[in-house]
């Protein structure tokens, strides 16, 4: 036996695959975008609740402050 048939190695032919590489570890993937969703989130709430309010405007028709109702306002709505 020569010293060839001893040392033939399996040859691969064509391209060769490398590893994808990530650009997050697959470990800390779904970590990151929870903590990025819950951070959009609070962002949103905090613009949200620092704007200035509207002022009011005028109550609409038939509409009593009260809360109650009364026979009036009952009689003038179903016309």
């Amino acid at each position: 036996m020569s010293l060839n048939e001893k040392k033939q190695k399996d040859r691969k032919i064509g391209k060769s695959e490398t590893p994808k590489k990530h650009l997050i570890d697959p470990r800390y993937q779904n970590l990151f975008w929870t903590s990025l969703t819950i951070v959009v989130l609070l962002v949103f709430f905090i613009i949200n609740n620092t704007r200035k309010e509207p002022d009011q405007g005028p109550y609409p028709p038939y509409y009593n402050a009260n809360g109650t109702q009364s026979a009036d306002s009952t009689s003038n709505h179903n016309n």
